[in-house]
């Protein structure tokens, strides 16, 4: 009797210890569902394209573009924009005041930069528009967008680009001579700017040194003729100079006419 009741009372420690799942039957656990195929750009059947051509392209080619222009932006600016004119004639008149350091050079530098932005304004919208803009909305190609890209770039430098200039590096290359300003290649054409750009600097410089020129032969004229052989002409005729190129506006009518001579 006393196993009895001792068995059953195990029994209920047992039960009351499990609880009620004691009584039902354990569930069968189910089989894992098989993984899916990943998506990779909205592709159903998750393949991966790498063919950006006609295809608007990933943010890292857009930062190696980017970082690309940058790379070679100070070269573009000096070969393919009025920069260097622009500069070289700041320059001379600088000379051709006597002032070796004034306006210091980063001065000058940046003069002839926000000048040159101020010119080629129109053409670098252009080139946006035609080029860089449709290449990041997938539009174009990539030779599509260089060549649109680049065809307001290449009528500028051909409109500033003497044509004895093209013909010159066309002989040293040794290629055939071009049946229009069109087949004219970007490495025939790229010095052959720099070339015409140097020269009509140097011929604004000569026109701008002129009057300085005879204010500096006046002087040593006069004091010659007063006797004063050992004073320096310069140290006479800079302040006439300064005050002749401040009459007249000096740095005005020069800006002035550099930009005339690209609108024109």
């Amino acid at each position: 009797m006393i196993r009895v009741v001792l068995a059953v009372a195990a029994l209920l420690c047992a039960a009351i210890l499990a609880g009620p799942g004691l009584a039902e039957a354990a569930p069968t656990p189910k089989p894992p569902a098989p993984p899916s195929a990943p998506v990779v750009d909205g592709s159903p059947d998750g393949t991966v394209n790498i063919d950006i051509d006609g295809v608007q392209p990933s943010q890292s080619i857009t930062i190696l573009i980017a970082l690309t222009l940058l790379s070679v932006a100070p070269a573009l600016l000096l070969t393919c924009t009025a920069f260097t004119k622009i500069f070289v004639v700041l320059s001379i008149t600088r000379n051709a005041l006597g002032l070796s350091n004034v306006p210091p050079n980063q001065v000058l530098a940046g003069l002839a930069l926000f000048i040159s932005l101020f010119i080629m304004s129109p053409v670098l919208s252009d080139m946006n528009r035609d080029g860089v803009q449709p290449y990041l909305k997938g539009e174009k190609t990539q030779a599509v967008a260089f060549k649109d890209g680049t065809q307001p770039l290449r009528t500028f430098m051909l409109k500033q680009t003497r044509k004895d200039e093209i013909a010159l590096f066309t002989k040293i290359a040794d290629r055939p001579a071009p049946k229009n300003k069109e087949e004219v290649p970007l490495s025939t054409l790229v010095p052959a700017f720099i070339l015409s750009e140097l020269r009509a600097a140097f011929i604004i410089g000569f026109v701008i040194y002129i009057p300085f020129l005879v204010i500096d032969m006046v002087v040593s004229a006069a004091l010659m003729s007063l006797g004063m052989m050992m004073l320096p002409p310069v140290t006479i005729a800079l302040p006439f100079k300064l005050l002749l190129f401040v009459l007249v506006n000096g740095w005005g009518l020069i800006l002035t006419a550099l930009v005339a001579s690209y609108r024109g």
